[in-house]
């Protein structure tokens, strides 16, 4: 048997132990190392089991990923999203569906600071859904604009996804963070808009307006977040301004939400819930990780990659077929799976065809992220639907998924701008 049909069986088998729920961070070591034994040796392999754990590891580049995941989960502590909330409200909460523009504010201002889609929409659905209760809005759009604006954690930088997508591929995470800087400010007006259209279309959707306020309070509100937007703003400008690599960019700005934190009286006993909670994600990540690169391990032996690059090239695929066909593929995955194991799994192999058809690998990188975004609220499953159905017990969950429709044209149309003129995104030139 060929290697490239050794990997294609392997890829089948790891599709398959997926589909009867074995857990991806199991799957993709357990399918790589046997891969990896049957084209190359058991005792090659069993090396390979003894080295790259510990090279993924103490591989300082990934010491971002904690800091990252610590930074949000401090920001959650000290009650910053109950004082997004408020703040948004101040100054939207006067419009026709105002309360859930400022949801989507919210969603997207905390995840600037969390770096994580799923507690975005955990974290701000605990503040907000029961205000919108409260004011009459209907569960279809409170619900629908809650897991909607929790997928802008996936893209707005500081983003997990788009780090391990700088380290998996090589590419400069500060880059793809400045690049997602308009993509991720097009997502929340293009959120903003859809609510703005749903409401007028029926205005029964939507509650009571909250009383009209100053321009004064709407000012005096920004003050409770200046703090974390001054956090966000000394991360990406310092790595823009090449004074800081994106492990102490983390590193900075995780001091810094801590000295927040304390400011704003955190205790103790918050702090280290907080480090047990970033404990906990952070090794998830990790032993996806490791078997990512196990996996990779058995696809570059397998040579697969090449295989299927060969394959699209003999095809006579044009370029934008390619990426048309890896995009589709991203969004049926990401109505299964979550955004990082996706990513883990598939961008070592599609990555080659990518660079062969000639496409940015930084501009195809936050492609990919907001494409997996998309597939986070996209039926039939869509992993942001069911964060806000644990989070909302009551709200039927075919309420939600009809909630979540009009933000999936949103993202669509942003998508299409995005592939269409890719000069957009900062950095990215064609």
């Amino acid at each position: 048997m060929s290697p490239e049909i050794v990997g294609v069986v392997g890829i089948l088998i790891l599709l398959l132990l997926l589909a009867v729920r074995c857990p991806i961070a199991l799957a993709m070591p357990v399918v790589g190392l046997g891969g990896f034994a049957w084209l190359v040796g058991w005792e090659p392999a069993l090396a390979l089991l003894e080295t790259a754990p510990i090279d993924v590891l103490s591989s300082f580049s990934f010491s971002a990923i904690p800091l990252f995941i610590f930074m949000g989960v401090l920001a959650s502590k000290a009650r910053m999203a109950g004082e997004l909330f408020e703040m948004s409200r101040t100054i939207f909460g006067a419009w026709r569906g105002g309360m859930a523009m400022a949801a989507v504010t919210a969603s997207g201002v905390f995840s600037a600071i969390s770096g994580s889609s799923l507690a975005t929409a955990a974290t701000i659905s605990k503040v907000a859904l029961p205000e919108m209760e409260k004011k009459g809005y209907a569960q279809s759009l409170a619900s629908g604009v809650l897991a909607a604006g929790g997928t802008l954690g996936v893209i707005i930088p500081p983003s997990i996804a788009l780090l391990l997508f700088g380290l998996i591929t090589e590419q400069s995470v500060g880059a793809l963070f400045i690049a997602a800087l308009v993509p991720g400010v097009l997502g929340l007006v293009g959120y903003a808009v859809a609510v703005w259209l749903v409401v007028m279309l029926n205005p029964k959707l939507a509650g009571e307006p909250s009383p009209s306020t100053t321009w004064m309070q709407k000012i005096r509100s920004l003050r409770s977040v200046g703090a974390f937007l001054a956090v966000f703003v000394i991360v990406l400008g310092g790595l823009y301004a090449g004074f800081f690599t994106p492990t102490e960019a983390a590193a900075v700005g995780t001091f810094a939400t801590l000295l927040i934190a304390l400011y704003r009286k955190v205790t103790l006993h918050e702090i280290i819930e907080a480090v047990g909670e970033s404990l906990a994600m952070s090794i998830v990540i990790f032993f996806m990780l490791v078997g990512a690169e196990l996996f990779g391990y058995f696809v570059s032996v397998s040579r697969m990659s090449f295989y299927i690059t060969d394959l699209i090239t003999s095809a006579g695929f044009t370029p934008f077929m390619i990426l048309l066909s890896i995009l589709l593929l991203y969004l049926v995955l990401g109505c299964f799976m979550d955004a990082m194991a996706m990513m883990l799994l598939t961008v070592p192999v599609v990555f080659p065809a990518i660079l062969a058809a000639g496409y940015d690998p930084i501009w195809f990188g936050v492609i990919t992220v907001i494409t997996v975004e998309l597939g986070l609220i996209t039926p039939p499953v869509g992993m942001n639907v069911f964060v806000i159905k644990a989070a909302a017990k009551h709200v039927p969950l075919g309420a939600i998924y009809k909630g979540v429709l009009p933000f999936v044209a949103a993202d669509v149309v942003r998508l299409s701008l995005l592939i269409a003129f890719p000069w957009l995104m900062i950095g990215v030139l064609y």
